[in-house]
């Protein structure tokens, strides 16, 4: 398995992190949606650098050029409610690719709210057979909601490789990726990876619960 950290190296992305991660910046939705979208955006440009390409004549109106495009067939999938504006964000890079949502969410197995469930409830997807899958949810916290929508959009198809796309990662969620992810063809892109998961298994210092910052509260 591949992990990319784009914290890595110096880019404007270290200012929307700056952003997401800010207490008072975070009380306006919809700066702190935009910032994941653009992350998205960003991300999906360097996937896009590993897709197969090949050489295609264009007509112009003066002539013909020749032009690489991707040859892959592209699957954005994201994961309810969280990962809308992140896949947005990779939807704006790959225009033409087929669409997969899946509805997995946590819930807490103990009144401490120390262990946690996944729930899987709706499953939206195309084929994926021979597919290039891009999973695009903001955290990367336990992995467990990643890893049960992938095993439901498994249920359409084996894709050529697999990208677990996400904002911010903890060494647990990667772990978790790792050890239940088909490994060679399995590639972790992230802008940060956090030190850890907290007793709540939020990842610390995160940013909080991406879904809730970006469309509020829930009961």
């Amino acid at each position: 398995m591949k992990i990319v950290n784009l914290s890595e190296q110096n880019s404007i992305i270290n200012q929307y992190m700056a952003e997401m991660r800010d207490v008072d910046y975070q009380k306006n939705r919809f700066l702190f949606r935009n910032n994941i979208q653009r992350i998205g955006e960003f991300e999906a440009f360097e996937i896009s650098k590993t897709l197969d390409y090949e050489p295609t004549k264009v007509t112009t109106p003066l002539g013909e050029a020749t032009v690489n495009l991707p040859t892959d067939k592209v699957v954005l999938a994201t994961i309810f409610r969280a990962g809308l504006p992140f896949h947005n964000g990779f939807l704006n890079v790959f225009d033409h690719a087929g669409n997969a949502f899946v509805s997995a969410y946590r819930e807490y197995t103990d009144a401490e709210h120390h262990n946690v469930g996944i729930h899987v409830e709706y499953l939206a997807t195309p084929d994926i057979e021979g597919k290039t899958l891009i999973i695009a949810d903001p955290m990367l916290a336990t992995g467990g909601s990643m890893e049960m929508g992938y095993k439901a959009i498994l249920t359409k198809g084996t894709p050529k490789c697999v990208h677990v796309a996400c904002v911010i990662a903890c060494p647990e969620g990667i772990e978790h990726i790792r050890k239940t992810f088909p490994d060679a063809e399995t590639t972790v892109w992230c802008a940060a990876i956090d030190e850890r998961l907290n007793e709540h298994k939020y990842i610390v210092p995160g940013f909080g619960d991406a879904g809730d910052l970006c469309y509020g509260g829930k009961l």
